[in-house]
């Protein structure tokens, strides 16, 4: 019922910025949490970021802190990562999701998925 569409991927060099967007449609709800997750080669689906869409409420990944940043545009109906300092090892597939979540960093207390945005970077 609810999809979502990521975008803004891109390749940059070690260092460098991104940032991704995720816009959603169809029966979205105020109290649904969103997050974000990337996807490495060979490794298994991992948190990164997750926002509280009404109240704006962030949660972070303890290697992505003061260096990522989620936000919403309600208008938009769009979640945001802004990503500086980009690392090598951040590379990956990055995708988004949106649910009502007991715990916003686990894989499998999302409902919905978008099929991702590629992030590569150069090192």
């Amino acid at each position: 019922q609810v999809q979502l569409v990521e975008s803004g991927g891109g390749l940059v060099q070690a260092g460098g910025s991104l940032r991704l967007s995720c816009a959603a449609s169809g029966r979205t709800f105020n109290w649904y949490t969103m997050g974000w997750f990337r996807q490495a080669p060979g490794k298994e689906r991992e948190f990164v970021a997750a926002i509280q869409w009404n109240t704006g409420g962030t949660t972070y990944a303890d290697s992505v802190k003061g260096r990522f940043t989620i936000s919403r545009d309600h208008a938009k109906n769009t979640v945001y990562l802004q990503m500086i300092s980009l690392r090598p090892e951040e590379a990956g597939v990055y995708c988004c999701a949106a649910g009502v979540v007991a715990d916003s960093s686990r894989v499998s207390a999302y409902s919905y998925w978008g099929q991702g945005t590629q992030v590569t970077v150069s090192s």
